[in-house]
């Protein structure tokens, strides 16, 4: 245990001064998981297990639920069907989703067989294909800005692939074209400054 990691599983409610949501359940999948004899971290503000420096699974809790989420899930075999992309854009991870100690340790055997496995596609060097910023679909809104702005088009092509990401599933994710458009305009600035949508 990585004492840096603690303060994630005894977070308190400010105003209440008990136990934040899910805090027994993020114990008891700390304890599951290091027995896997992976390496706790601290990254993104959420445990992070690791084998030989390269992200294996981390732990995070949500409103409704846990999860643990195995950097490269969508590699794994998940014989027993838990696994779960978050989004549709979601490429690389998966999440095993939980509501309740009991479940976890109903699953603990699971849990550990598919850790197992992904510590064995990271010994193999498996990559995911991603999708290539380039093969996404700039809304015509954006397009025609980008044509008529070229100081907005070299801000754009500038920004990293992750940050032009962001930005064309945010406009694209609007229905009609008038929402497009104000999106579009509410984040040329940010664009602009180099910035990515929620930096």
């Amino acid at each position: 245990m990585n004492t840096k990691v603690d303060f994630y599983f005894n977070k308190t409610n400010k105003l209440t001064g008990k136990a934040e949501k899910w805090q027994l359940e993020l114990k008891k999948l700390r304890v599951i998981i290091l027995e896997c004899g992976l390496n706790e971290e601290l990254k993104w503000g959420v445990p992070c297990y690791t084998f030989n420096k390269s992200n294996i699974v981390l732990i995070h809790a949500f409103k409704e639920y846990c999860a643990i989420l195995f950097v490269k899930g969508a590699l794994l075999n998940d014989a027993k069907g838990v696994l779960i992309q978050q989004t549709e854009h979601v490429q690389a991870a998966r999440q095993i989703r939980f509501t309740s100690v009991t479940e976890i340790v109903k699953m603990s055997a699971v849990i550990k067989a598919y850790v197992f496995e992904a510590i064995e596609v990271e010994k193999a060097g498996l990559k995911i294909n991603l999708k290539k910023t380039t093969e996404y679909n700039i809304p015509e809104e954006f397009e025609t800005k980008l044509n008529k702005n070229v100081n907005l088009k070299t801000a754009f092509y500038a920004l990293t692939p992750g940050r032009q990401r962001g930005y064309i599933l945010y406009f694209s994710a609007a229905k009609q074209a008038k929402t497009r458009e104000l999106r579009i305009e509410k984040c040329i600035k940010q664009i602009l400054n180099g910035k990515g949508l929620n930096d």
